[in-house]
Order: C-alpha cells, then sequence, then structure tokens
C-alpha cells in the first residue's frame, strides 16, 4: 500500500547542523528537478523581500519566511515526519506509533511538496515555505510543472509497485500527478463528510478540520493494525472493521479510480 499525502501548511523549525543533501533523498530521479525548484527558489527569496511575499501568498506576519527559503541550502534538517506538522500529522501520530507501525509508515507513506515533489517521511529536508499553488517566475506554475517536466510519472507507479494507492492529497498536491490506467483502478480517494441531524433530516458537509484529522487517524489505524489491503474494495472492507463508516463509489469506467466517502458525526 502506498499512502499519498499532502505536507502541512506549518513546519517544525530547527534540526541538526547537517545541511540537507539532495542525493540522499528517496525516489533519486526527481533530484534534477528538486535542485531547479531549489535554486528558484532560494534566488526569488535572497532578492525582493516584496516581489518573494507576492509569489509565495506571504501576509506581512509571515515575512520571515523568505528569510528562512533563502538560507534552505545552509539550514539544519530534520526528517520529513518531523518537519510537517498540523492536524493531519498531528492526528497520524508518527512519533507515537509502534515500532512496526514506524516501520510501515516509512515504506508506505509520500508525502507530495511543491519544492520536492514528493518525499518519504524519514528523508531529511529543512523547513521551507513553498506550496504547490506557487508560480515561481522562472518555472511557472509548480503543480504544471511536476506533472510535466519531471519523470514523476514514472517515479510514483514505481513506488506504487502491484498494490493499492490511498490518495489523501488535497486538490492543488493532486495536480502534480494522477494515477492512469491500471493504476488508477488501483487508487482510491477519500472525501470526510461531517454527518449531523437537522430538523430530523441528515445533513452532510465537507469540513476542513474534520477532513484532516480523520485522515491522519485513518492512516494511522492502518498502520497500527497491520491492515494490507491489496486494493479499494479490500480498503473498505479494512476500513470498515476499524469501525469507520465507508461508502464507496465503484467507478462506472476503467481506468478510473475509485472514491471512498467516510463520514463522522464527531471529531
Amino acid at each position: 500500500m502506498l499512502v499519498l499525502l499532502p505536507p502541512s501548511e506549518g513546519k517544525a523549525t530547527g534540526g541538526s547542523r547537517s545541511p540537507l543533501d539532495l542525493g540522499a533523498l528517496s525516489l533519486p530521479e526527481l533530484g534534477e528537478a528538486r535542485a531547479e525548484v531549489l535554486d528558484e527558489l532560494v534566488s526569488l527569496c535572497s532578492g525582493d523581500e516584496t516581489k518573494a511575499a507576492e509569489v509565495l501568498g506571504l501576509s506581512e506576519g509571515l515575512r520571515g519566511e523568505i528569510a528562512k527559503n533563502a538560507a534552505l541550502r545552509e539550514a539544519g534538517t530534520r526528517p520529513a515526519g518531523e518537519i510537517y506538522t498540523g492536524v493531519l500529522y498531528d492526528a497520524l501520530g508518527l512519533a507515537t506509533l509502534p515500532t512496526a507501525a514506524r516501520r510501515r509508515a516509512g515504506r508506505s507513506l509520500l508525502v507530495f511538496s511543491g519544492l520536492w515533489g514528493a518525499v518519504r517521511i524519514g528523508d531529511r529536508i529543512p523547513s521551507y515555505r513553498c506550496s504547490m499553488g506557487v508560480k515561481l517566475p522562472g518555472l511557472g506554475a509548480l503543480g504544471t510543472y511536476w506533472r510535466n517536466r519531471t519523470p514523476m510519472a514514472e517515479v510514483i507507479p514505481q513506488a506504487a509497485g502491484r498494490g493499492l494507492v490511498l490518495d489523501l492529497r488535497s486538490a492543488a498536491y493532486a495536480a502534480a500527478w494522477k494515477p492512469k490506467g491500471a493504476l488508477a483502478e488501483r487508487t482510491a480517494t477519500v472525501r470526510v463528510l461531517q454527518s449531523k441531524i437537522v430538523s430530523g433530516v441528515e445533513k452532510r458537509s465537507v469540513v476542513s478540520h474534520f477532513n484532516k484529522a480523520t485522515k491522519g487517524r485513518m492512516v494511522r489505524d492502518l498502520l497500527t493494525a497491520e491492515a494490507t489491503p491489496s486494493g479499494p474494495s479490500e480498503l473498505v472492507e479494512a476500513l470498515r472493521g476499524l469501525g469507520y463508516v465507508v461508502e464507496a463509489a465503484v467507478p462506472e469506467r476503467a481506468g478510473q479510480a475509485w472514491r471512498l466517502d467516510v463520514v463522522v458525526t464527531e471529531l
């Protein structure tokens, strides 16, 4: 099982004195593209601060992120699983997983990133600020860049092998790679819906906080339970066995991913 995650907006700071080593990151086929994006980002943030803030979509209170980006090559690093914070990663709780589940997480989880393309949670990276929606001056929209100008189309299917792909990315990060053909048929996306009873009638809605927390908790439960679903239908069974309310939309034609609705009433 390969689980595709979005990064977090917030990131932990600090790290070891060892600087970034691009050659040591997983999925080395993305190395050239990573270097190109890194060069563009560092160059942008080493110049006009007002322009950098505009390109990165930073408010006045986040101007400090520009200097942090400018120093990325020299900054300390931490495992990506420690760098990414926020609701999804808090619910996932990588640091508190049992040892065997942590090992499975290292093999199964892949975090998509505007700067790195995709990394495994054990890859050592510095804290940074660069979302997939950013349009860097020399490269354009990063979602398009990663999708069209890199080996992403070959690397992710290789990482998936012949197993299930559980795609929990947000729309901006899903733009960087989309499954095709037989792999799409082994892919499941998840939407989290909050169910409320209003005047005796059930109302369902998509709520961001529920969405992120439920996805994090769901991945944690799958890892801890040693679940090994081979395809979307087996994933539905595994999640129901773990107590989740799941409704599956089976694809109407070949080459399409499954969509699973996970229905929650409270966090």
